[in-house]
């Protein structure tokens, strides 16, 4: 009887050494949504903070740096992406870094930790929808991570600004993939910022746009993650267009001499009404597909492997949102809690 434990005791003793010297299971990349609040029917910000919860969903874009939407996150596990406004850029980039300071104290720390801050977009869409503010953008940057570099924090929080996908002047094949050069006056700079401090080039990626605007050319199917057909480019073959829009952003960046940059997508999502193939069905199957190969970690084909993490747009329908009917149809749930469709983060 003694022999038989000391026998079992062994066994345990050596699986657990092989237990220890197994390699962790690969952490897929992080599918946050973003919280837009163009509306006025939206629920309380505490009553969304329990919905997120209450879905897995971890981390959240917000688009401002707004008190009564950042207060209920305090204390929280979900990790934050918050906006610095384009209209802020002149103030940061022209004043000493002390104002920089000051905007960070009162605008994001006195409502939240900053172990909740993972990222600071500092303006969206600066070089397309705002472009005098680009002048502004890089200086910007630089002064926050300057006062972040005094709080201790520049490590932990990182900066980038999020691009539309327009920044590009070229993204087929992804190969061919290029920067506007009419922009290289900042993105060279910011470029080299990321690299310098291990940011993300941030990116809003919409297939939906590609697809309705250019329907001749682009197939539902490839915008859906559907296609049967393969898109050869050199060696690599592509059956989507979100994994053909993250490759020409690598392919551009390459082009300009910054390898290995990686890529977060702020921005991305599919609409359930209001247009054309703007339906639940589309919308599950596009959002469905990306979170699904984020967190599985399939990556793109030139970088596979490296799951691509995303900010599914948007946590609710935005009613008071302009332009075409369809903009204000992006929410995955309705306003009082329920799923529009079935939807995993997780």
């Amino acid at each position: 009887m003694v022999m038989a434990r000391t026998k079992i005791h062994v066994i345990l003793v050596f699986v657990s050494s092989l237990l220890i010297l197994l390699p962790d299971s690969p952490v897929g990349a992080p599918v946050g949504v973003c919280y837009g609040r163009v509306a006025i029917n939206l629920p309380p910000p505490s009553d969304v903070v329990d919905l997120l919860r209450s879905n897995g969903i971890s981390r959240v874009r917000l688009f401002n740096a707004d008190a009564e939407a950042l207060k209920p996150f305090s204390g929280t596990e979900i990790q934050l992406m918050i906006g610095v406004p384009n209209e802020v850029l002149p103030t940061l980039a022209n004043g000493m870094v002390s104002t920089s300071l000051d905007w960070l104290q009162s605008n994001i720390f006195a409502y939240v930790s900053p172990s909740q801050v993972r990222y600071l977009a500092v303006g969206n869409e600066v070089l397309l929808k705002d472009p005098f503010y680009s002048p502004f953008l890089v200086p910007a940057i630089r002064k926050l991570h300057q006062a972040l570099q005094a709080l201790g924090l520049a490590d932990t929080i990182k900066l980038s600004s999020a691009h539309a996908a327009t920044v590009l002047s070229n993204s087929y094949p992804p190969s061919a993939g290029a920067f506007d050069p009419n922009l290289l006056s900042v993105l060279t700079p910011l470029l080299q910022f990321l690299r310098d401090t291990g940011s993300p080039l941030m990116v809003n990626v919409y297939p939906f746009f590609s697809y309705i605007n250019n329907m001749q050319s682009v197939s539902l199917d490839y915008a859906l993650f559907r296609s049967s057909a393969v898109h050869a480019d050199q060696k690599l073959a592509y059956d989507n267009m979100f994994d053909a829009t993250i490759d020409a952003f690598a392919y551009a960046m390459e082009r300009e001499g910054f390898q290995g940059i990686p890529i977060v997508v702020t921005e991305t999502g599919w609409p359930t009404a209001g247009g054309a193939a703007a339906n639940i069905e589309n919308a599950l199957a596009y959002n469905g597909n990306v979170a699904r190969r984020g967190l599985n970690n399939i990556g793109t084909p030139k970088r596979p492997g490296v799951g691509v993490e995303v900010f599914l747009f948007d946590l609710f329908d935005e009613d008071q949102k302009g332009g075409e009917e369809f903009e204000r149809h992006f929410g995955i749930f309705r306003v009082n809690g329920v799923k529009a469709y079935d939807l995993s983060f997780n």
